[in-house]
Order: structure tokens, then C-alpha cells, then sequence
């Protein structure tokens, strides 16, 4: 018996990686680990913050947070720029033991992406240029740029490194991917500006 479509989405197909995939949950916060976002452990606990550049990424991602049972506070830091962290919670601890080797950030083994965590990524981080989106990425974690990029192409988004001196760094979607990553991600946030959205 074939399955009705949702409401207004007819023929439309689910993405075996997109964000209707599952659930929600606290592994989805590696989208922001594979960009600007850091990870603090303190004894049992961990914390997650990620800096951002506009008001409307606080309300996404305290929104996009709260989903997954975290509560989330932000300040700003001045100059439109905000940090939204959670509190210390032994629910982030194993997110901290994955991602931290010698309290350095780094990609755990097997590190791949789908479309929740896309989402995330993209409303920490994402930008527009003439030739696409831009996924920006922390410069403090070059070494492991590479290891993003290859979890970039499994998911159907082989993408272009953007240099630091080119206005990166940050990895660039454009042309047909525009329409896989916008099949990933979902749809875009009520607070997110239309052209920064897939």
C-alpha cells in the first residue's frame, strides 16, 4: 500500500539522509562541530557554544537546540556577534569524549554527515556568494578540513574549499548540489533570509 504524501508535497521522496530521517538528537550537534562550533568538557559534563554572526542564527539555533531537550542561553559579544551555549550537561559528555583528543577538536573516526546535521551546520554558519552557499569552517581546524570534506561528498555534496585569503575558509556548494543540499537540510527556517537558504 503505497504511503500518502505530506500535505502540499506531492511525489515527494524522503532523503535516506535528510533531516526527516529520524529523530532529532544530541548526535545532530556535529554539524556544528564540523564548523565553528567547540565542545568544553568539565569533569563528567561537557558543554557545546558556537559564535555566530546575526540575531536570526540565535533564534534557529536555540530553537533547533530545545528540540533536542537542551536548553540554551546566548550573549552578545558586540559588534553583531552573539554566542549561543548550552549549560555544563552529562547528556553532552559523550559528545565531548568523541570529539576531543587532548582537549583539542577533531573529527571522531567514522565522522559523517546527514541532513540534521547539515541543518545545523548551515544555520551556524552558512553564507551566500555568487556561486553558491558556504559552509564555513573554524581556522583553527585545517588538519581536518579534509576529513569534512570527504564526509561532504558521501552525502552527495562534493564541495570546493574556499581559502582563507579568498574569504574563507569554507567549503562552497554550488550549481546542481544546491538542490541536494536543499533536500538535506529541509526546509528553511521562518527567522533565516531566503538567500541564505537551499
Amino acid at each position: 500500500m503505497r504511503r500518502a504524501d505530506p500535505p502540499g508535497e506531492p511525489g515527494r521522496q524522503l532523503s535516506l539522509f535528510g533531516t526527516e530521517a529520524a529523530d532529532p538528537s544530541v548526535a545532530d550537534l556535529a554539524g556544528l562541530l564540523a564548523g565553528p562550533g567547540e565542545v568544553h568538557r568539565m569533569g563528567r559534563t561537557a558543554r557545546l557554544s558556537v559564535g555566530v554572526d546575526a540575531a536570526w542564527r540565535v533564534h534557529v539555533l536555540v530553537d533547533e537546540l530545545a528540540r533536542r531537550g537542551l536548553a540554551a542561553g546566548w550573549e552578545s559579544t558586540g559588534e553583531q556577534r552573539y554566542v549561543v551555549r548550552t549549560p555544563y550537561l552529562t547528556t553532552l559528555a559523550p559528545l565531548a569524549t568523541a570529539w576531543l583528543a587532548g582537549g583539542v577538536k577533531r573529527p571522531p573516526p567514522r565522522f559523517h554527515l546527514h541532513g540534521r546535521r547539515l541543518r545545523l551546520w548551515l544555520a551556524a554558519a552558512g553564507a551566500a556568494d555568487d556561486a553558491g552557499l558556504l559552509l564555513r569552517l573554524d581556522r583553527r581546524d585545517e588538519p581536518w578540513w579534509p576529513v569534512v570534506r570527504a564526509a561532504l561528498a558521501v552525502v552527495g555534496l562534493p564541495a570546493a574549499l574556499l581559502e582563507p585569503e579568498a574569504g574563507g575558509p569554507a567549503y562552497r556548494i554550488g550549481g546542481r548540489r544546491l538542490a541536494r543540499l536543499a533536500e538535506l537540510v529541509g526546509d528553511r527556517p521562518p527567522a533565516a533570509p531566503a538567500d541564505l537558504w537551499p
